[in-house]
């Protein structure tokens, strides 16, 4: 027996011994992946988590995650193999966001006439201060009718922190969205202000890499992540999320080829041929590849001995703020 093989078999004991729901994102390796209870995108873990009965929620993705099952329900006891940071949610925090609203309000906005909504890929302080001013959260499957609820209200939308997904949205609603930083932003012209971040990842897809498998392949279809960049989208045969990915690519014939554009492991793992990452390079999120099979032994050995680590805890008042902006998408995107 090789040396993962026995971590493997001694984290599926210590499983059985403990109360603890092991929760995965789709971008882990695939040895982390294969060990989870739970596995899926950030709504489905954020929902399914906070369904769990286990004491433990052992959480293996990214710290903004983690935050959100305890944010969702604070009575569980989330820990993390690694608190490993995306770098998409380091781009906003509470300053940057204030930042933001300041910029709004210098251009003839009023604050009362601003409604923020977070991505979900952002921390607990920046979705609190969303929930003050009566925003709400979203995810990439359920960002279309978010921002559909956000403009029915009339006020301008602040969308943070990724600009890439306020934009797509903008353009698939037919809406005018704008920068902060990136060129003319007038919030006075457009209907979604975008928060200047991006997921790293997600911008190494271009254009160029659909034209070269179309040329390749005549009949090739082109699925990518909404985070990627607006020219790729609309390059693209079909557009969603994680999850929404998964089920497309899954729908189609076996023959057909298809070109996918987001995270290598998740990629990979999609259907066993005719499926191809749209990138020279490999796309891989090197924070969602921190944690290692090490790390959860390790965790899960700390849980047995009464000594976790990398357990999240937040502030009441934060999290009573941020839990807020997350129901008000659960009311409208259950």
């Amino acid at each position: 027996m090789n040396e993962i093989s026995k971590m493997q078999e001694e984290i599926r004991r210590l499983k059985e011994e403990l109360s603890v729901t092991i929760v995965a994102h789709y971008y882990q390796k695939d040895e982390v992946f294969e060990m989870a209870d739970i596995t899926g995108d950030s709504l489905e873990l954020a929902k399914r988590s906070k369904e769990s009965d286990s004491e433990f929620i052992l959480f293996c993705g990214v710290g903004f995650m983690g935050q959100s099952v305890k944010i969702l329900d604070p009575s569980k006891r989330v820990v993390m193999p690694r608190i490993a940071c995306c770098a998409m949610a380091r781009m906003i925090d509470s300053a940057y966001f204030d930042e933001s609203v300041r910029y709004m309000i210098e251009h003839g906005i009023a604050k009362e006439d601003i409604l923020p909504v977070t991505y979900i890929n952002s921390g607990a302080e920046v979705k609190a201060k969303v929930g003050q001013m009566g925003g709400m959260v979203c995810t990439s499957s359920s960002a279309k009718k978010i921002i559909q609820k956000a403009v029915e209200t009339g006020k301008k939308i602040l969308f943070v922190p990724d600009k890439c997904l306020g934009q797509n949205i903008a353009w698939m609603m037919g809406l005018k969205a704008c920068v902060i930083g990136e060129g003319e932003c007038d919030p006075k012209e457009a209907d979604i202000i975008c928060f200047n971040g991006f997921c790293s990842v997600h911008q190494l897809f271009e254009p160029e890499d659909i034209e070269f498998y179309r040329k390749r392949y005549p009949e090739i279809k082109i699925a990518v992540h909404p985070e990627c960049k607006p020219e790729v989208c609309r390059a693209a045969d079909f557009v969603g999320s994680t999850s929404q990915l998964l089920h497309y690519v899954r729908s189609l014939p076996p023959e057909q080829k298809v070109a996918v554009g987001t995270e290598y492991n998740f990629v990979k793992r999609l259907r066993d041929k005719n499926t191809y990452v749209l990138s020279s390079t490999k796309p891989e999120c090197p924070t969602m590849n921190e944690t290692t099979l090490e790390d959860l032994l390790d965790v899960l050995r700390a849980i047995r001995d009464n000594k976790p680590f990398n357990e999240i805890f937040i502030e009441e008042d934060t999290r009573k703020w941020a839990n807020l902006a997350l129901e008000r998408m659960f009311e409208y995107f259950g």
